[in-house]
């Protein structure tokens, strides 16, 4: 273990201004990070830092500096990121704090670069957009309107506006004219909040529709404090595009990268690219998952277009890095590149793809390090074991999903805080680790080993097979032993949120543009 040097605040601003490769990381979990930090941070928790990290940080010699907020976060983060091969790790100054008294801007929330580029684009192109009452009222005369949602499905599913369908943010141009083929049908696209409806709304103008485009202002969010009535569970989805019209949206698309001077590369560069050895390179499909999954390039991660840019920095958390995207209609790939340049990443188009380049099958999975040793149990053994009293069934899955089901008695436990969380438990003959799939899980069999000198169990493929047995389960937060505290509550999600929330987070994303010119690194420009 070698010792960790130190980096500043000035040291990380100067490499951000010099379009350096900075990989600057919060390991804190979501709650915390929202609540306060730089603008190109990226928040990797601690928790689950080697199932995301090589994803995220591909190269192992990237300049990559930790920070924490005194919770001594770091130092272990450092450690772990040296086992598994990063030669380059160093620790912030001074933590947050050390960021903070030197004159460092801090942000709320998470996914700040995309929603500050948002509100950016909204300023200096005026983008249109229509208030609820507006709508509501287009709605009502029956008028020759369309509403177009750009989030993901999944969200879709959970609230929408009435008659809203379903079209994530880079299907736009490629589905518009299936949705609205008379050039005089109002499009107005929405989202939760703003920044999705804003960089839509601007996708189909940028590409030179004909139609009278506007945003929802303030998405659903904005709907709701209107007084007005969301739908819920709704499953209307865009329709195949027409050759014709792929064609037409193909020329609009790559008239628009060019304008952004998104860069051209072949399979050849690509490979170039991936070989050099100072400079890391992401490849991202941009296509919705089922096209990926049904074939896609060998290495390329599933990121659909949209989500890539509102959360650019989940996906690619080296800021300077070079982003590769693919597609194989010619208008995702290039519409999502033009929103990733103006965002100042280096991005190019792969240009020269044929259907045999998409050779591989299947969901996307993680890269994570070699799984650890562990005496694995059935759900069966469990499920006897717990009839006796003497074991402990630790549960590590996020907090959403321990609520929603886990084993009757499980402990719900962040990584991160074991040793705090267990001094909370009951004594216990014997520990079974569990979350989703048990790989989260076997991360922590050694840690509880050495905490507790207790033998220590895996269950195998984690509470997916208990419930494949269809053993009992248990709902709500019956046994919390660590905080909630590994995911934000977003204001624009869901549809219990306080209305002083939602207009709380409103007010926050109109002062973004301010914080910008005041943080001065961001690089953005809009064309």
């Amino acid at each position: 273990m070698s010792t960790v040097s130190n980096r500043t605040f000035a040291q990380i601003r100067q490499a951000l201004l010099d379009h350096e490769e900075v990989a600057l990381v919060d390991v804190r979990e979501e709650a915390p990070f929202a609540e306060s930090h730089p603008l190109f941070a990226a928040n990797i928790p601690l928790s689950k830092l080697e199932l995301e990290v090589f994803s995220r940080i591909p190269r192992r010699d990237t300049q990559v500096t930790l920070y924490d907020n005194g919770e001594g976060l770091a130092n272990i983060a450092a450690q772990r990121l040296q086992a598994l091969g990063y030669t380059q790790v160093s620790l912030l100054a001074g933590g947050l704090d050390g960021w903070r008294s030197a004159g460092g801007e801090l942000f709320i929330d998470v996914n700040v670069p995309s929603k500050a580029f948002g509100e950016l684009v909204e300023s200096q192109r005026h983008t249109p957009s229509l208030a609820a009452e507006e709508v509501q009222a287009l709605l009502d005369s029956n008028a020759d309107v369309v509403v177009l949602d750009a989030r993901r499905f999944d969200e879709y599913q959970t609230m929408s506006i009435p008659t809203g369908i379903s079209v994530p943010g880079a299907e736009l141009v490629l589905r518009v004219r299936e949705l609205a083929p008379d050039p005089t049908t109002r499009i107005i696209v929405n989202c939760a909040g703003r920044t999705r409806s804003i960089i839509g709304t601007q996708s189909l103008i940028n590409a030179g529709i004909a139609n009278p485009v506007s945003a929802l202002r303030n998405g659903t969010i904005g709907w709701t404090l209107a007084g007005q009535t969301l739908q819920h569970g709704q499953s209307r989805r865009f329709a195949p595009s027409s050759e014709e019209h792929r064609q037409v949206a193909a020329k609009d698309a790559r008239r628009v990268a060019d304008k952004a001077r998104v860069g051209r590369a072949t399979l050849a560069d690509l490979k170039r690219w991936q070989q050099q050895p100072a400079r890391t390179t992401y490849l991202f499909d941009v296509r919705t998952p089922e096209e990926f999954e049904a074939a896609h390039l060998p290495g390329a991660r599933s990121t659909p277009g949209g989500q890539l840019v509102q959360e650019t920095d989940h996906f690619a958390s080296v800021r300077g890095a070079r982003l590769v995207l693919a597609d194989d209609d010619g208008v995702r790939a290039n519409m999502s590149a033009s929103w990733l340049a103006q965002l100042g990443w280096e991005v190019h188009v792969l240009d020269d793809l044929q259907p045999a380049h998409f050779s591989e099958q299947g969901p996307w999975q993680a890269p994570v390090p070699a799984p650890r040793q562990a005496e694995v149990i059935s759900p069966s053994t469990l499920a006897e074991w717990l009839t006796h009293g003497d074991t402990s069934v630790l549960d590590f899955t996020s907090s959403a999903n321990y609520v929603k089901r886990h084993i009757p008695g499980a402990w719900w436990v962040l990584r991160a805080q074991l040793p705090q969380a267990l001094a909370k438990l009951p004594e216990t003959r014997r520990y079974v680790l569990t979350c989703g799939s048990s790989q989260l899980a076997r991360l922590a069999v050694a840690e509880v080993e050495a905490l507790t000198g207790k033998q220590v169990f895996l269950l195998e493929d984690g509470t997916a097979s208990w419930i494949a047995a269809q053993l009992p389960l248990e709902t709500g937060e019956s046994h919390l032993a660590s905080p909630r505290i590994d995911r934000y509550r977003r204001p624009y999600e869901g549809t219990d949120n306080p209305r002083e929330a939602m207009q709380a987070y409103l007010d926050w994303e109109f002062g973004l543009v301010g914080q910008l010119a005041r943080d001065g690194t961001h690089g953005f420009y809009v064309i």
